[in-house]
């Protein structure tokens, strides 16, 4: 099991991050649609994390051809996708899973999708119930809800699914079937998800309107899609750690360079500038994205927060902001995020757990937590496989230093977090 020793840090630091790992949510779908054009992709700036490169393996065993220059990469789709001779292994990702899941629906063929133990344990029935509605057969452990999942593609009949959870990977995989669908299907949600498929579909040549009823028209494609010509902006996800790493540093700041500034993206930013950091957006380009800069200043003790709105625009940086939330003035609140449940770890247990471990009061809730601001100790935090607890409390140990156990899973999402990391602190693996 690696561990990493984080020292704390008692000097102001500046950071200018023009390294922060590409976005992990536009590079998975970046190997998948591809596959839904005649003419080869070109895709720069590529994650080449653990759960991305699986994505793009799977395209491999679909049938494209696959070049690979660092983090460029040239993807020729297959004429027709084949059916693969072997499973295919999602690693740790549930967009992976959930999103090929899909496209694959709608495919002719058998496919059999897997991952690691943690996403075995995750639940797929939120995709897998729709799915089957429309035509699709897809059936696993406990009838469907736990992978692997075995799929018997063919015809998709349209639908109009309101559905009960706002989950962007739900909805993405409703749309891949959708635009494969034999009519105009419909989609809602009671909170608008993250709008990267919809927003790359269409930049391809598809057609996903949204309506004044809030329902998500999906036209079915009659021909290939446009071919992708992207350069993968940074992940604000990631580049959040080091934003409330410098709000709660006296004296420093953080500049985060060529990062997607979709509204659906950077709801954690608009949290941690109401705690009272000084935040500014950069708006520089929009095609594919809208993409920027963002620059995050200290400006004194942060003030407690009460999040319970557009939770699933935020609900990957939760525990980063958890971190800013334990040192805050006051008693902050997490309301309706249950979904931080099954996520790669029961996220609202395992973060307070390790924040009562380093000295700070919580109270669980079923659908979130209150954090009571405080002084940080340090600890050994476990992280159970989990990114982003790992380099939540990494960041955590900026301030008080903390051992992580259990950190290889940092290299599913953001491989070059510790050398980032290592400008402003100590850090021994």
């Amino acid at each position: 099991m690696r561990i990493a020793n984080i020292s704390p840090h008692s000097k102001p630091f500046l950071l200018e991050c023009d390294d922060i790992a590409p976005d992990k949510s536009i590079s998975h779908r970046c190997a998948m649609f591809s596959l839904l054009s005649d003419q080869p992709s070109s895709i720069k700036n590529f994650l080449l994390g653990e759960d991305t490169l699986a994505s793009l393996s799977i395209a491999e065993q679909l049938g494209a051809i696959v070049k690979r220059e660092g983090g460029n990469i040239h993807i020729t789709p297959p004429k027709k996708l084949t059916e693969p001779n072997d499973i295919l292994d999602c690693g740790n990702a549930g967009t992976g899973m959930r999103l090929y899941a899909g496209l694959l629906s709608g495919i002719e063929g058998s496919f059999i999708l897997t991952g690691d133990k943690y996403l075995r344990s995750r639940p797929m029935k939120r995709v897998a119930d729709p799915l089957r509605s429309i035509g699709a057969n897809i059936d696993g452990r406990e009838n469907g809800n736990l992978a692997p999942l075995a799929i018997r593609g063919g015809d998709l009949q349209s639908f109009r699914y309101h559905s009960p959870i706002d989950s962007a990977q739900v909805k993405s995989a409703l749309i891949l079937a959708g635009i494969q669908a034999d009519k105009t299907s419909h989609y809602k949600e009671n909170l608008l998800s993250r709008d990267h498929t919809e927003r790359m579909l269409n930049g391809m040549g598809a057609n996903i309107t949204l309506n004044t009823e809030g329902w998500i028209e999906i036209e079915p494609i009659t021909k290939p899609l446009k071919p992708l010509n992207i350069t993968v902006p940074a992940d604000p996800s990631s580049g959040f750690f080091f934003a409330v790493a410098s709000a709660i540093t006296p004296n420093s700041k953080t500049v985060i360079k060529n990062v997607t500034l979709n509204p659906t993206r950077i709801e954690a930013y608009k949290v941690l500038q109401k705690m009272g950091a000084t935040i500014e957006f950069i708006e520089k380009e929009n095609i594919y994205e809208p993409i920027g800069d963002i620059s995050i200043a200290y400006n004194g003790k942060l003030n407690a927060v009460t999040v319970e709105k557009n939770i699933a625009w935020l609900i990957d940086e939760l525990p980063a902001l958890s971190i800013a939330m334990a040192v805050a003035n006051g008693t902050s609140m997490v309301k309706n995020a249950e979904e931080l449940r099954v996520k790669e770890s029961d996220r609202i247990s395992v973060v307070l757990k390790a924040l009562n471990n380093c000295s700070i009061e919580t109270i669980e809730h079923q659908d979130g937590y209150e954090i009571i601001g405080g002084a940080l100790t340090s600890t050994t935090v476990n992280s159970y496989g989990d990114h982003r607890i790992a380099m939540s409390f990494a960041i955590a140990g900026v301030l008080c230093g903390m051992t992580i156990k259990d950190t290889a899973c940092i290299d599913t999402s953001f491989p070059n977090f510790f050398e980032i990391l290592a400008q402003i602190t100590e850090v021994e693996k």
